[in-house]
C-alpha cells in the first residue's frame, strides 16, 4: 500500500494535535521526556 504526500500529512498533524505539539521537533522532545524514546539507544 502505498500513502500519498497529504495523507501522511494529515496523519503528522493529528498526531502533533493530540501530542499537543507545535511542530515535529516538539513531538520528539515530548518523546524523550516521556521515556518513548532512549537517548542512545539503537535497537
Amino acid at each position: 500500500m502505498r500513502l500519498g504526500l497529504e495523507t501522511v500529512k494529515t496523519h503528522v498533524g493529528n498526531v502533533l494535535t493530540k501530542l499537543g505539539a507545535q511542530n515535529r521537533t516538539h513531538a520528539v522532545v515530548i518523546a524523550y521526556e516521556s521515556g518513548l524514546v532512549v537517548p542512545g539507544f539503537t535497537g
